[in-house]
């Protein structure tokens, strides 16, 4: 028997309509050590309603399952457990998937032709690093979705974005939009994951390059 202690463990949903594909996902996460799987979904009506009931840290998702379509899923995924860090799962690599991917908020995409250690590695990766994006595709792709595009962050996010750029504290920027602090630093975090960025000055810094904010003076105290 594991002795760790079961909340010490990464729960992981396994989203994946060929029972025996998850069987074989089970099987590699639990034989790691400090990973279980918490439930199993084959389609996506049924994968939002095994994620609500656990609420797991990680989700691995495929992209092809059957019922909605995936950024639907992931959108519902995420409204029901925001802290749930979805990986997707494809034997697709193409830019335009990943990019309408990333806007919506995964934080992971890999190919199903990678290895067990990075399958392994990516769960824990996501799970221990909330700032972090673990991608597994051909440098193509990646090269074509590293420019952050217009549409890749909400408006809200967008309006967090510009205030951080002005060197407003989370709080601040709270007070100055009429939301709890806790929202504004989910708001960051996000952020940061889908500008693939390290730090509030490195997001403002891809977000000016890439024209989604404006340029302005940095401000101060409220």
């Amino acid at each position: 028997m594991n002795s760790r202690a079961t909340s010490a463990e990464i729960s992981v949903v396994l989203v994946d309509d060929h029972a025996l594909f998850r069987e074989g996902l089970r099987e590699i996460l639990e034989s790691a050590g400090g990973i279980s799987v918490a439930g199993e979904a084959g389609d996506s009506a049924t994968a939002v309603r095994v994620v609500a009931d656990t609420r797991p840290d990680v989700v691995l998702l495929d992209v092809e399952i059957p019922g909605d379509e995936v950024t639907e899923t992931v959108g519902r995924i995420r409204e029901l457990s925001p802290h749930s860090g979805i990986i997707i799962l494809s034997m697709y690599d193409g830019p335009h998937l990943l990019t309408r991917l990333l806007s919506a908020g995964i934080r992971g995409y890999l190919l199903k032709s990678v290895h067990r250690h990075e399958l392994i590695s990516a769960v824990r990766s996501v799970h221990e690093e909330p700032s972090r994006l673990v991608l597994a595709v051909s440098r193509s792709s990646l090269a074509r979705v590293e420019a952050p595009s217009a549409g890749v962050l909400s408006e809200k996010e967008l309006e967090v974005l510009q205030l951080a750029a002005q060197a407003l504290s989370n709080n601040q920027i709270a007070r100055r939009l009429g939301l709890a602090e806790a929202t504004v630093k989910r708001h960051m975090r996000n952020i940061f994951v889908k500008l693939n960025a390290a730090s509030r000055i490195d997001a403002v810094n891809k977000a000016l390059a890439a024209s989604l904010i404006p340029p302005q003076s940095r401000g101060g105290e409220d």
